[in-house]
Protein backbone atom coordinates (compact mmCIF):
# COMPACT_ATOMS: atom_id res chain seq x y z
CA UNK A 1 0.00 0.00 0.00
CA UNK A 2 1.41 3.36 -1.00
CA UNK A 3 2.21 5.69 2.03
CA UNK A 4 0.06 8.51 2.66
CA UNK A 5 0.56 12.28 0.80
CA UNK A 6 1.13 15.46 2.87
CA UNK A 7 0.01 18.61 0.96
CA UNK A 8 2.07 21.45 2.41
CA UNK A 9 2.92 24.79 1.60
CA UNK A 10 6.37 25.53 -0.39
CA UNK A 11 9.34 25.74 1.96
CA UNK A 12 12.92 27.39 1.02
CA UNK A 13 15.19 24.72 0.34
CA UNK A 14 13.11 22.55 -2.11
CA UNK A 15 13.58 24.34 -5.22
CA UNK A 16 15.92 21.45 -6.92
CA UNK A 17 13.17 18.91 -6.50
CA UNK A 18 10.22 21.10 -7.86
CA UNK A 19 11.99 22.01 -10.64
CA UNK A 20 13.44 18.36 -11.15
CA UNK A 21 9.56 17.09 -11.25
CA UNK A 22 8.29 20.20 -13.11
CA UNK A 23 10.73 19.75 -16.12
CA UNK A 24 10.68 16.43 -15.80
CA UNK A 25 7.07 15.93 -16.51
CA UNK A 26 7.17 19.04 -19.17
CA UNK A 27 10.57 17.96 -20.99
CA UNK A 28 10.64 14.28 -20.10
CA UNK A 29 7.11 12.96 -20.52
CA UNK A 30 5.80 15.21 -22.64
CA UNK A 31 8.78 16.28 -25.05
CA UNK A 32 7.86 20.20 -24.65
CA UNK A 33 10.86 22.15 -25.53
CA UNK A 34 10.93 23.88 -22.10
CA UNK A 35 13.43 24.01 -19.40
CA UNK A 36 13.90 25.70 -16.24
CA UNK A 37 15.40 28.95 -17.70
CA UNK A 38 12.13 29.36 -19.52
CA UNK A 39 10.26 29.33 -15.92
CA UNK A 40 10.90 32.46 -14.14
CA UNK A 41 8.97 32.04 -11.98
CA UNK A 42 10.32 28.56 -10.66
CA UNK A 43 13.55 30.94 -9.66
CA UNK A 44 11.38 32.47 -7.27
CA UNK A 45 8.85 30.95 -5.67
CA UNK A 46 7.88 32.90 -3.04
CA UNK A 47 8.25 36.06 -4.36
CA UNK A 48 5.77 34.76 -7.42
CA UNK A 49 3.39 32.82 -5.65
CA UNK A 50 3.16 33.01 -2.45
CA UNK A 51 2.51 36.78 -1.97
CA UNK A 52 -1.24 38.53 -2.16
CA UNK A 53 -4.30 35.10 -2.10
CA UNK A 54 -1.56 33.20 -3.90
CA UNK A 55 0.20 30.41 -3.03
CA UNK A 56 2.45 27.24 -4.02
CA UNK A 57 1.73 23.63 -2.21
CA UNK A 58 3.77 20.53 -2.85
CA UNK A 59 2.56 16.66 -2.09
CA UNK A 60 4.92 14.93 -0.37
CA UNK A 61 5.06 11.14 -0.13
CA UNK A 62 8.21 9.27 1.74
CA UNK A 63 9.89 12.58 2.10
CA UNK A 64 9.81 13.23 -1.48
CA UNK A 65 7.74 15.98 -3.50
CA UNK A 66 5.53 14.00 -6.04
CA UNK A 67 3.11 16.72 -6.78
CA UNK A 68 2.76 20.24 -7.20
CA UNK A 69 0.22 23.19 -7.71
CA UNK A 70 0.20 27.12 -7.48
CA UNK A 71 -1.95 29.80 -7.62
CA UNK A 72 -1.28 33.17 -8.43
CA UNK A 73 -2.90 36.70 -7.40
CA UNK A 74 -3.83 37.61 -10.78
CA UNK A 75 -5.97 40.71 -8.72
CA UNK A 76 -9.40 41.57 -9.37
CA UNK A 77 -10.87 38.77 -7.36
CA UNK A 78 -8.81 36.24 -10.54
CA UNK A 79 -5.94 33.75 -9.62
CA UNK A 80 -4.47 31.71 -12.05
CA UNK A 81 -3.82 27.69 -11.46
CA UNK A 82 -0.46 27.38 -12.15
CA UNK A 83 2.24 24.68 -12.03
CA UNK A 84 0.12 21.53 -11.86
CA UNK A 85 1.66 18.46 -12.09
CA UNK A 86 2.00 15.21 -10.51
CA UNK A 87 4.18 12.15 -10.82
CA UNK A 88 3.19 9.56 -12.90
CA UNK A 89 3.16 6.84 -10.51
CA UNK A 90 1.36 8.99 -7.91
CA UNK A 91 -1.31 9.77 -10.88
CA UNK A 92 -4.53 8.07 -10.77
CA UNK A 93 -8.00 8.51 -8.43
CA UNK A 94 -6.27 5.58 -6.43
CA UNK A 95 -3.57 8.06 -4.58
CA UNK A 96 -6.31 10.97 -5.03
CA UNK A 97 -3.13 13.56 -5.21
CA UNK A 98 -4.45 15.45 -8.16
CA UNK A 99 -7.34 16.02 -6.57
CA UNK A 100 -5.83 16.64 -2.49
CA UNK A 101 -3.95 19.37 -4.50
CA UNK A 102 -6.73 21.07 -6.37
CA UNK A 103 -8.76 20.95 -3.04
CA UNK A 104 -6.27 22.47 -0.91
CA UNK A 105 -6.16 25.24 -3.39
CA UNK A 106 -9.87 26.26 -4.15
CA UNK A 107 -10.25 26.19 -0.23
CA UNK A 108 -7.05 28.74 -0.08
CA UNK A 109 -8.71 31.24 -2.79
CA UNK A 110 -12.55 30.98 -1.46
CA UNK A 111 -10.63 32.01 2.04
CA UNK A 112 -8.66 34.67 0.16
CA UNK A 113 -11.97 36.09 -1.50
CA UNK A 114 -11.41 35.50 -4.76
CA UNK A 115 -13.96 34.76 -7.38
CA UNK A 116 -12.63 32.75 -10.37
CA UNK A 117 -9.62 30.59 -10.48
CA UNK A 118 -8.54 30.13 -14.24
CA UNK A 119 -5.88 27.92 -15.91
CA UNK A 120 -4.27 27.44 -19.33
CA UNK A 121 -2.60 24.25 -20.26
CA UNK A 122 -1.36 22.48 -23.25
CA UNK A 123 -2.94 20.08 -26.07
CA UNK A 124 -0.46 17.38 -24.88
CA UNK A 125 -2.30 16.85 -21.56
CA UNK A 126 -5.38 15.15 -22.40
CA UNK A 127 -5.59 13.69 -19.12
CA UNK A 128 -5.03 16.97 -17.03
CA UNK A 129 -8.48 18.31 -19.66
CA UNK A 130 -10.45 15.77 -18.38
CA UNK A 131 -9.57 16.18 -14.95
CA UNK A 132 -10.03 19.80 -14.99
CA UNK A 133 -13.12 19.57 -16.38
CA UNK A 134 -14.68 17.18 -14.37
CA UNK A 135 -13.76 19.45 -11.00
CA UNK A 136 -16.36 21.68 -12.92
CA UNK A 137 -13.76 24.27 -14.63
CA UNK A 138 -15.28 25.13 -18.17
CA UNK A 139 -12.74 25.64 -20.88
CA UNK A 140 -13.14 29.51 -22.42
CA UNK A 141 -11.97 31.36 -25.50
CA UNK A 142 -8.42 33.31 -25.40
CA UNK A 143 -10.01 36.47 -26.35
CA UNK A 144 -11.81 35.96 -22.91
CA UNK A 145 -8.57 36.20 -20.58
CA UNK A 146 -8.01 39.09 -18.70
CA UNK A 147 -4.95 41.08 -19.54
CA UNK A 148 -3.34 40.25 -16.22
CA UNK A 149 -3.88 36.69 -16.47
CA UNK A 150 -0.42 35.30 -16.88
CA UNK A 151 -0.50 33.61 -20.33
CA UNK A 152 2.59 31.11 -21.48
CA UNK A 153 3.39 30.63 -24.74
CA UNK A 154 2.96 27.36 -25.12
CA UNK A 155 -0.44 27.34 -23.74
CA UNK A 156 -3.39 26.49 -26.02
CA UNK A 157 -6.43 25.76 -23.97
CA UNK A 158 -8.01 27.78 -21.11
CA UNK A 159 -10.44 26.88 -18.13
CA UNK A 160 -12.14 29.08 -15.70
CA UNK A 161 -13.74 28.07 -12.50
CA UNK A 162 -16.40 30.33 -10.90
CA UNK A 163 -16.11 30.18 -7.05
CA UNK A 164 -18.99 30.67 -4.13
CA UNK A 165 -21.13 28.82 -6.14
CA UNK A 166 -21.74 32.11 -8.46
CA UNK A 167 -22.60 31.23 -12.45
Amino acid sequence: MASPVEITAFRAGSEAEVVALIVGIQAGEFGIPITAADQPDLADIPGFYQSGAGGFWTAVADGAIVGTIALRDCGGGLGALRKMFVAPAWRGREHGVGAALLADLLAHARAAGLEAVMLGTTAQFVGAHRFYEKNGFVEIAVATLPPSFPRMPLDTKFYRLTLGGAA
